[in-house]
């Protein structure tokens, strides 16, 4: 396995070097009470917040990933080596982590292949708990995403994804985005917290509460961090708002 992008303890004391590590701020989530229930992770990748649902006590839970590194909301001049830097570092196919972490966690967790654009209730049904989690930034039409995935919702919607934490403390009061679009971290628009939660107003939900900002923490395959004046000067900025190291999140509980 070349890369994996989450931390998962597969047995006992072994875990997968993931490029994130969220099995510490986990617990601090907005979940729903899903015992019983049919729950959908969006986007899932290697699987962490899927299996969390089905460790939570889920009736049933579906993944849902693209089929191939091609279907990513490239920028214009990532198209041709965008595909070609991911077939490189994580192989030809999409899902193999996913698909190693359910044999050895022993899951029954089903990866079912859709973009997010496309789930449709005529094809997936509906479920009681919708989770999605750092998806929105890399998308080019968050909106359009945020409308399916109320589609397929009957119930609970957690969001959990990165915010901007210069925004958030300069606009706190006022959505506000920012775009990107042209560096290589393949990011599209990353809003303040304000401005996360008006992206599910406006899709359709209904807020009932949301978390403070926090890190998603970096895990044991993440790059080593800058170390510079401006790295280390950042750092700071993101410990002093969310508390630790690692990459500003908020994560939000709605309903349809």
């Amino acid at each position: 396995m070349p890369l994996w992008y989450h931390t998962i303890e597969v047995a006992p004391g072994v875990i997968t070097p993931g490029l994130f590590d969220l099995r510490g701020v986990s617990d601090k989530l907005p979940w729903p009470d899903v015992r019983g229930l049919r729950c959908l992770d969006v986007g899932t990748f290697d699987g962490f917040l899927a299996f969390e649902l089905e460790r939570r006590g889920a009736a049933e839970v579906v993944a849902t990933d693209i089929a191939s590194h091609e279907e990513w909301d490239w920028p214009h001049h990532m198209r041709l080596r965008g595909p070609e830097y991911m077939r490189e570092v994580a192989g030809m196919q999409t899902g193999r982590g996913f698909e190693v972490a359910k044999e050895l966690l022993g899951s029954s967790v089903e990866r079912t292949i859709s973009s997010v654009y496309d789930l449709d209730p005529e094809r997936l049904g509906q479920f009681d708990v919708v989770v999605c989690g750092s998806l929105m930034l890399h998308l080019r039409d968050p909106l359009r995403a945020l409308v399916a995935i109320r589609s397929v919702c009957r119930g609970k919607f957690m969001s959990s994804e990165e915010i901007d934490g210069q925004l958030t403390v300069l606009q706190s009061r006022r959505p506000a985005l920012r775009l990107d679009g042209r560096s290589d971290l393949f990011q599209w628009f990353i809003p303040n917290a304000r401005g996360h939660r008006q992206m599910l107003e406006a899709a359709g939900f209904e807020l009932e509460h949301w978390t403070r900002p926090y890190s998603n923490p970096f895990g044991p395959g993440h790059p080593p961090r800058a170390r510079g004046v401006r790295g280390l000067a950042i750092n700071r900025a993101r410990r002093l708002l969310t508390g630790g190291d690692g990459v500003p999140h908020q994560a939000v509980l709605a309903r349809v």
